[in-house]
């Protein structure tokens, strides 16, 4: 009975913790971009408040565009896509804490189905092309009970192919007019 209790007050503080944070991100987000002037922590930490926030936008590829063409595209997107993979932790732990507001959505049972048979497939598809799905994805990876290993490595591996090609179109953009 204990540990039913504590899985149930560690999913609603999941929970909190995660609304709370993608609100104060939605509220700091024009002073983040401001992080990028620190480099490579700076993209990084930009990378990740922008993916941690669930359904509410924030800055992040426009960033990883234009540090692309100032920095050394393949470590901005490495760094981005490190930084996002662990951001979109968010997303997993709404669906962890069992409160998935997107089950009425009608994406999410076509969603389910896919992670079902090819989670991880699913994962790195959905991270690797920009599209307002990814956060319903991480939801319905973390309601599944993925691993975290595992979810994190497919994230990363979609985010880090998402972002190189933002950062080196950037590179490439840049240096072309400059």
């Amino acid at each position: 009975m204990k540990s039913k209790k504590g899985l149930t007050l560690a999913r609603i503080l999941a929970l909190i913790i995660v609304i709370s944070f993608s609100v104060f991100i939605f509220s700091i987000r024009d002073q983040a971009k401001e992080l990028a002037y620190y480099g490579y922590p700076g993209i990084f930490l930009l990378a990740f408040l922008s993916y941690a926030t669930v359904l509410l936008p924030a800055p992040g590829v426009a960033v990883v565009f234009t540090m692309g063409g100032v920095l050394n595209p393949l470590i901005v997107a490495l760094v981005a896509g490190a930084g996002a993979a662990l951001g979109e932790m968010s997303g997993y732990l709404v669906g962890f804490s069992g409160q998935a507001v997107t089950e009425r959505a009608p994406v999410y049972g076509r969603l389910t189905s896919w992670m079902k048979r090819k989670g991880g497939l699913t994962i790195l598809f959905l991270s690797a092309i920009p599209n307002p799905f990814f956060d319903i994805a991480g939801v319905t990876a973390g309601n599944l009970k993925m691993p975290v290993p595992k979810f994190l490595l497919w994230v990363w591996l979609g985010e880090t192919i998402k972002m190189m090609f933002f950062a080196f179109a950037g590179a490439n953009l840049i240096n072309r007019f400059l």
